[in-house]
């Protein structure tokens, strides 16, 4: 014989009148024997009284049942949230500082793969690529000169765009500032 397990979270409404659970609301569980699973049916106070509760003692129609209170699950933050990506690009567009030209370019590169930026044009100015990108919600353009960065600078720009996406564009520490060299 086996077990086939389905499990089932708790509800985020009442499964009978199908009110969202506020945080903390107390709700009761049932679990119906519905071969070949069993069935969970998350419902509020209110409905518990009114539909179930006369039945508890026997369990009629369910084989469980236990009283608990809604937990409200907490948000999801993705870890970089793309409006403070883009957010942070604008910033840095609009500073036009050549120190933040590398994360700048960073920042660029990662909305275009979320395809939050679209490439409408590649150019080159005194011998420097020269990428321009389109929001496309906004139309807004972004031009965004390619540093060219060297693969031993990757990480240390890397270490910079973590460090403005967490706090900003406040200064950083004389010994922590993130630069690139042309070669």
């Amino acid at each position: 014989m086996t077990n086939e397990w389905n499990i089932q979270s708790r509800a985020a409404a009442c499964g009978s009148c199908a009110r969202p659970f506020a945080d903390r609301q107390p709700l009761h569980t049932l679990l119906f024997d519905e071969p070949p699973f069993l069935r969970r049916l998350d419902v509020c106070q209110e409905c518990w009284q009114n539909q179930f509760s006369q039945g508890a003692r026997d369990r009629k129609g369910f084989i469980s049942h236990w009283q608990g209170l809604f937990e409200a699950p907490t948000p999801v933050a993705e870890p970089i949230q793309r409006d403070t990506a883009e957010t942070l690009l604008r910033k840095l567009v609009a500073l036009n500082d050549p120190r933040h030209a590398p994360a700048g370019y960073i920042l660029a590169v990662m909305l275009e793969r979320k395809r939050l930026l679209k490439v409408k044009e590649q150019t080159a100015h005194e011998g420097r690529r020269i990428i321009i990108y389109e929001q496309p919600g906004t139309g807004d353009v972004f031009t965004i000169p390619d540093p060219a960065p060297r693969l031993d600078q990757l990480e240390q720009i890397q270490q910079e765009v973590a460090h403005l996406l967490e706090h900003g564009l406040e200064p950083r520490p004389e010994n922590q500032t993130a630069t690139v060299s042309e070669t």
